[in-house]
């Protein structure tokens, strides 16, 4: 019977646990570029300090990455909190954190109020009209949608539907047109003249002259989008075009030379150019101009309800500010948070779609 060396035994568990310790640290590298795109970078060295790699310095990291920016909250909360009440407006003083949350409290109850009585009004109609069949009179029946008056969340729902649509027409118009500008001098030569007298130009000069053709070309609401959000979409597309339109000319014309003449040299046609070669190469600039775009779509629309009181956020802030009453001060600080916290989403939202599609040095 041969004997069992202690050392060899221990020696191949300390390896076998070391093997496992690099797989751990492997996935959670691996787990890092995702982490930073999804903007929780911080997730890391808690991982890492969990998995016992150098416990004082991931702490430190965490308290740079986390503990900073809660902080910094933190602070601004406080001195929103002593300084608010200090500064006195025609509509009384500037909330504070706590009025501001209870708003939200409140805004949310109005939302659930809005749901019941919206469930209650269907129940009703289908008791009335289950009433009518069963006396013979199908006739009679009516099915009517609810009417209610527009909640926070719906106003919410209407400016992302809003700005996704002008900014899906903006790319649709503004990435054909940057290829063509940066393949092209003749056609960026063109397009340049275009884009200099227009790019400065504010959504408050476009919106009439959009509201004035929408109302020409639109008969009614009863298509498939209505006047008020073809006003506001087509008026997001035509100011939030320009950095898409921009930085696509940029990245086409900065293809590497050598990649053209290969083009060349395979007698590549215009389409298998543009989608073997182009778009590939040209497409971390590209999503940086639909990044800019979203964000400046996001801005202009706000700015387009508020003076078209058309449905949304912008309209919102507007219809508060004209009630004037002692809670609208604080809901109009509640939809600045929102616009501001939806604006940071969105632009995540296409980061992560740039990395998923795009490539650099580190992926």
């Amino acid at each position: 019977m041969t004997a069992i060396d202690p050392e060899s035994f221990n020696a191949g568990a300390d390896e076998a646990k070391e093997a496992r310790r690099a797989r751990l640290f492997t996935r959670i590298n691996k787990a890092d570029t995702w982490f930073k795109v999804l903007g929780l970078a911080w997730m890391t060295p808690i991982l890492k300090a969990a998995a016992g790699d150098n416990p004082r310095a991931q702490v430190k990291e965490i308290w740079q990455l986390l503990g900073v920016p809660l902080a910094a909250i933190a602070a601004f909360l406080i001195l929103w909190g002593a300084l608010a009440p200090k500064v006195q407006t025609s509509l009384g003083a500037i909330p504070g954190p706590a009025q501001v949350w209870e708003q939200v409290e409140n805004l949310h109850g109005d939302y659930l109020r809005d749901k019941a009585k919206e469930a209650e009004f269907y129940e009703r109609q289908d008791a009335r009209n289950a009433k009518l069949i069963a006396a013979g009179k199908e006739d009679k029946v009516k099915v009517r949608a609810y009417t209610g008056s527009p909640t926070y969340y719906s106003q919410i729902f209407t400016s992302i539907k809003t700005v996704f649509f002008g900014f899906l027409l903006a790319t649709v118009v503004a990435v054909p047109m940057g290829i063509a500008a940066g393949l092209s001098k003749t056609a960026n030569a063109a397009l340049n003249p275009i884009i200099q007298i227009f790019k400065p130009v504010s959504p408050l000069a476009w919106l009439p002259i959009v509201t004035m053709i929408v109302s020409a070309t639109v008969a009614n609401n009863d298509g498939l989008f209505s006047k008020s959000f073809l006003i506001s979409a087509i008026t997001v597309t035509l100011c939030s075009l320009w950095p898409t339109l921009i930085n696509t000319s940029l990245g086409v014309a900065s293809i590497d030379k050598d990649l053209v003449n290969v083009s060349k040299v395979l007698k590549m046609n215009t389409w298998t150019k543009i989608t073997k070669l182009v778009l590939p190469s040209a497409l971390p600039l590209i999503f940086t101009g639909l990044r800019l775009s979203l964000g400046v779509g996001w801005m202009v629309l706000i700015a387009a309800e508020m003076l078209a009181q058309n449905p949304g956020l912008g309209k919102f802030v507007w219809d508060e500010f004209q009630n004037g009453s002692s809670q609208s001060l604080a809901k109009i600080m509640v939809a600045v948070f929102t616009i501001g916290i939806i604006g940071f989403l969105l632009d995540r939202v296409m980061f992560t779609l740039q990395s998923l599609f795009t490539f650099s040095n580190n992926r």
